[in-house]
């Protein structure tokens, strides 16, 4: 299991390349055979996910069942566009000229790295929706959370 983090600003080359940064190789435990699976994101970028991940992630996804449209419409969109990639002996993953398009990255490119997965945006798209970011986070915390987070004090 992952636990990646971070934000990294990186350019693509001229063939759709992207330079992986040694600091996110490093948290992916080295680079000897490293091997991904990219595919399109929820929301306009794409998800880049370590192999070992993609196939437990694909596993669950592959247990829905096809006689349900919503459950097989998801499994399409969940496949669409995933490619298996493996970074270039300079660190480098081509990412698909089509997702590319999807995502609408030309140059400038944001990996978002967290949990078990790293998001790919345009820098564009990123900062905006960054803009959207709500301006009470502890709100947010609140709905998501709920009353689900335990708090424990010093004498607990």
């Amino acid at each position: 299991m992952y636990q990646l983090t971070g934000e990294y600003e990186c350019s693509l080359d001229a063939k759709g390349r992207v330079r992986l940064p040694s600091t996110l190789i490093r948290q992916l435990d080295g680079k000897e055979s490293l091997s991904f699976v990219v595919n399109r994101g929820f929301e306009k970028c794409l998800m880049l996910y370590p192999k070992e991940v993609w196939d437990r992630k694909a596993s669950e996804v592959n247990q829905l069942n096809i006689y349900s449209t919503k459950q097989r419409n998801f499994k399409r969109y969940f496949y669409r566009g995933a490619t298996n990639i493996a970074p270039d002996s300079a660190d480098r993953i081509l990412l698909p000229k089509s997702l590319l398009e999807y995502a609408a990255i030309e140059k400038e490119v944001i990996l978002f790295a967290y949990h078990e997965q790293v998001e790919v945006w345009s820098k564009t798209a990123y900062e905006s929706m960054l803009g959207q970011e709500p301006e009470e986070f502890s709100s947010l915390a609140e709905d998501v959370f709920g009353g689900s987070v335990m708090e424990s004090g010093p004498d607990e």
